[in-house]
């Protein structure tokens, strides 16, 4: 019998632990993929505590990945319409540490950046911030977070002095009332949703409230379906928030002894009476009434968000007033309650625990905290001073910053940003201005080497042992089961290596991950993060642990935060706070009546570039589309699988069309996953826009206004043509 290792999935942020086996020995049958390459067996892991042995289609398919179109040596060009050609790894990093010193003479370290991502182990990222913030003395590392859980990350810290969702997983099936709003949680996190849809399905009594202008797998399974308008989340909120006064569901006690500027978020709600709201988000009075209900009667509501509250210009006000109805109500530090942030990547809680974002550093510092950063320079022996006390530049800053010529090297690791940026051409332009781009991933081609100079071949899942932190903050160790093909590396070696070559040897000085990770956890000690107690031999030893997990204290229950209703603020108290709704950045208009969304599906992972590769995902997801409404549909002249041309101010894009009530009038939905490797101007990203959250400086990429031409019409349909034809 084959021995199974332990490890963890590396696509979304649910942390489902699997367990894989190598391919049947002689004499057995054994799986091959299309060029008879021997597959490794991937199973559930029934022990982990998280997913309980549940596994969704793209975990059980992951291995199918392994060998498909991997990057493996280290390849150069001299400019990108050059041909590649093959070196050593000593050749490349010889390279890049040259051209990283001469960029710190001619334009300071201020002109180099990172940009990474939330499928980096917890070691790869924190080599990469010891690199960059401590030794180059640059801030400008940013990741893919940034388009995924910033929000959350500002909204966490503002309300409550610390990041860090407070929930647990078991609150899923303690809950008296499940609230989702923005998240298609089904499909983006299905094994979440497998554990909460069977409790509400076993107790009547539980109520499930999804908020959503599409009618998705998620919203079919509620009690009630919110169907707002793009852009009017703080509007229901705050209406709920008003019935919630009004009816006498609140918690006085609870909003006396544990938080602060309640006055200013009464004024505010005061505004949102019931005809208003239900008027602006488009939903009938009666509903928005229940919804009410639903949360006042209920002794325990857990709110569940993603992407749809996060991608937005108000995303971290519309976390705040999330949070802000827990706080109302009392619904926090206690079994079954609490805001749920849903993690979009497998280790976006790891990389902002070790500081993975511009403006943090690790131990969720911030490197506008004096004290914060001279107690990182202290322990990595750093002067003073070292650490800028700027944030960074984030990832669109980044990309406007190439656009001017004050970026000088890009470094992008384990992401694929020629698709998954806002104002895709715009992107696309300023990669081709960089003058030095070093590109770091598993696979080739992706869109994205091709605006790159040096490709750096790594490990990817499987090939190399180290941390991941899931959504509930479970800590798991994911151990190599194989060896990394040909000459890719694992990342966190290859930052050491380029640091060493840089100077910095006795920073680096690490024979293996579990010694990276041991420096790490103790910059997390007496943090709100403190996982000072872990290391890879605790965690081989008791499996996948929740933080806090510290030294003095390894037995407590760290399944919940904030039980004794004490806030990691000055004064211990969580705050308020007081946002009235603007709306979307970018409104329809008689030349763009439409609003597009675009999301996720259940098969595919963001770029395509794991999943394209898998033939059973594929057939699941032959092609994009986009959803439109019957009523809309009409007014084009358009049936299914028609063709559409959609045009927005920055691009444009081509989809079947496919007609659904499940969509809102007005609103028109296409997945973000094709690329130009995939599908031809199927690029969502061409279409949407780069306006950002002025606090998380999260773009809000769930909403654009666009145009929609049927391909065998010349112009496009206005809003009064719309209006003509559903008379």
């Amino acid at each position: 019998m084959n021995e199974f290792t332990k490890t963890l999935c590396p696509y979304c942020g649910v942390g489902c632990g699997l367990e894989a086996s190598p391919p049947a020995q002689h004499g057995k049958a054994t799986n091959r993929d299309s060029q008879g390459t021997p597959i490794w067996r991937v199973r559930g892991d029934k022990s982990h505590p998280s997913s309980q042995g549940m596994v969704c289609v793209k975990g059980a398919t992951i291995s199918e990945s392994l060998d498909k179109n991997r990057l493996h040596y280290p390849m150069v060009r001299n400019s990108l319409d050059a041909e590649f050609r093959r070196v050593s790894w000593d050749e490349a990093l010889h390279i890049i540490t040259n051209r990283i010193q001469t960029v710190r003479l001619t334009q300071g370290s201020q002109a180099i950046c990172m940009y990474g991502s939330g499928q980096l182990q917890t070691e790869d990222y924190y080599l990469a911030q010891k690199l960059m913030k401590g030794c180059l003395g640059s801030n400008n590392f940013d990741a893919n977070s940034r388009l995924c859980m910033s929000s959350a990350v500002a909204g966490y810290i503002q309300s409550f002095g610390a990041d860090g969702p407070p929930c647990c997983y078991e609150d899923l099936e303690l809950t008296d009332c499940a609230f989702l709003i923005g998240t298609n949680t089904a499909e983006c996190h299905p094994i979440v949703f497998n554990r909460l849809a069977k409790y509400h399905k076993k107790n009547r009594h539980v109520k499930m409230i999804v908020v959503d202008p599409r009618r998705t797998p998620t919203a079919e399974a509620a009690d009630l379906h919110l169907a707002i308008r793009p852009g009017t989340d703080i509007d229901l909120l705050n209406g709920i928030a008003h019935l919630l006064m009004r009816e006498n569901y609140i918690d006085t006690g609870f909003i006396d002894d544990c938080t602060s500027n309640f006055p200013a978020y009464a004024e505010v709600i005061r505004h949102y009476s019931p005809e208003v709201v239900a008027h602006q988000c488009g939903i009938s009075v009666e509903d928005l009434e229940t919804a009410a209900k639903y949360w006042g009667k209920s002794k325990s509501v857990l709110s569940l968000w993603s992407m749809g509250v996060n991608q937005s210009a108000e995303g971290t006000a519309k976390v705040r007033t999330i949070i802000n109805l827990h706080l109302l109500t009392g619904q926090i530090g206690k079994p079954g309650a609490g805001p749920f942030s849903l993690t979009g990547q497998p280790n976006a809680m790891g990389g902002r625990e070790a500081g993975g974002l511009a403006h943090l550093l690790p131990g969720y510092r911030l490197v506008k905290n004096d004290q914060h950063r001279a107690e990182v320079e202290d322990f990595w022996q750093l002067p003073r001073g070292q650490i800028s006390p700027s944030p960074g530049l984030s990832a669109w800053e980044m990309i406007t910053g190439l656009e001017t010529g004050n970026v000088g090297l890009l470094w992008i690791a384990a992401t694929n940003p020629a698709v998954s940026m806002p104002d895709l051409e715009r992107t696309k332009k300023a990669l081709l201005k960089s003058p030095f781009t070093v590109y770091q991933d598993a696979y080739y081609p992706t869109e994205t080497a091709a605006y790159a100079h040096v490709l750096l071949p790594a490990a990817q899942w499987g090939e190399k042992t180290g941390i991941m932190t899931n959504s509930e903050r479970r800590v798991t160790l994911c151990q190599a089961f194989r060896q990394p093909p040909r000459e890719a590396k694992p990342d966190w070696e290859i930052f050491a290596e380029v640091g060493r070559r840089l100077g910095f040897a006795d920073k680096f000085a690490f024979r293996n991950s579990a010694e990276v990770y041991a420096e790490f956890v103790q910059l997390t000690r007496h943090r709100p993060c403190d996982m000072s107690g872990l290391s890879h031999e605790v965690l081989q030893a008791q499996g996948p642990t929740q933080w806090p997990h510290p030294v003095d204290d390894k037995f407590r229950d760290a399944k919940r935060l904030y039980t004794d209703l004490r806030f990691h603020t000055p004064d211990g108290r969580a705050k308020f706070a007081a946002y009235y709704s603007r709306g979307l950045a970018e409104v329809p208009d008689p030349n763009y009546p439409f609003v597009l969304t675009t999301g996720r599906l259940y098969g595919h992972w963001h770029t395509q570039t794991r999943t394209g590769r898998i033939e059973k995902i594929r057939q699941m997801h032959p092609q994009p589309f986009l959803e439109i409404h019957p009523r809309d549909a009409a007014a084009l002249g358009i049936e299914d699988d028609d063709w559409l041309e959609v045009r927005s101010r920055r691009g444009y894009a081509k989809f079947p069309a496919k007609v659904t009530k499940a969509i809102s009038p007005g609103t028109v939905f296409v997945p973000m996953h094709w690329g130009s490797l995939w599908a031809d101007d199927a690029e969502a990203n061409a279409l949407t826009h780069s306006e950002s959250c002025p606090d998380s400086l999260q773009p809000e990429l769930k909403a654009c206004a666009v145009q929609l031409i049927p391909i065998s019409q010349a112009t496009p349909v206005t809003t009064s043509q719309l209006q003509s034809s559903q008379r």
